[in-house]
Formats: structure tokens, sequence, C-alpha cells
């Protein structure tokens, strides 16, 4: 398996000693898989432990996905991953980004009622 192959399923399996393990060999952080996806798209969007090091290895934390537009931080607030929307907002990720919808993250979650989600992003 390639290495930036294993990155991506580790990422998506939250296998944190696996992605930094991929990391720390040299896997493109920003490599895409078949499908056209990063790892940080990918990743299991609960695990902020493996968005914060698909992030600080230099993930690019506004990706947008090629079919929806829509970036990581739309997916964390639509599944309402607070934890995982404060670390992207950390790392620099646009709460203004629009879907192919022109949807924001903060209308995602909305639409999803993760109210704790919309009021942190709300506040920004």
């Amino acid at each position: 398996m390639k290495l930036e192959d294993f990155l991506a399923s580790a990422a998506a399996a939250g296998r944190t000693a696996g992605v930094e393990r991929s990391l720390r060999e040299g896997a493109d952080v920003n490599c895409v898989n078949e499908f056209g996806r990063t790892p940080l798209q990918v990743m299991m969007m609960g695990n902020t432990t493996v968005a914060r090091l698909l992030l600080s290895y230099g993930a690019r934390p506004n990706v947008a996905d090629q079919s929806t537009r829509t970036t990581p931080l739309h997916d964390a607030a639509r599944e309402g991953f607070l934890d995982t929307v404060k670390v992207l907002v950390e790392f620099s990720a646009d709460p203004r980004a629009l879907d192919f919808h022109n949807r924001r993250p903060v209308d995602l979650a909305k639409e999803s009622g993760h109210c704790d989600v919309v009021a942190f992003l709300e506040a920004l």
C-alpha cells in the first residue's frame, strides 16, 4: 500500500498512531485519494487528535470537495463535532466558505440542530 493511501485510511479510521507514522515517514498530508479527497476531508470528524495532527503537518483546512464545495469545517459543523470545529477554526478554516448551495458551515449546523456549533460559529 502506498504511504499516502495508508495515511488516508488511518485518518478515516481515526487511527492516530498510523497517521503520525505516515506523516513522520514523509507522506504528503495534502495528497488526494482515488476519489479526489485529502486525509483531512476523509478523517474521522470526531477525532480532534487526528485533525490537529494533520493540520500541524500542513493540511489545508479550506480544501473543498470537488462535487459539493463543502470543506472539512462544513462537514464537522453538519455532524455537530464542536471540538473539531474549534480545531479547524484555530488552524484558519474559513467559517464564511460557501458550498455549491451557498451554505456556510453555520447554516449546515443550524439545519442539523447543533446549537452549540451554531453559537460558536456565530460568535466568530
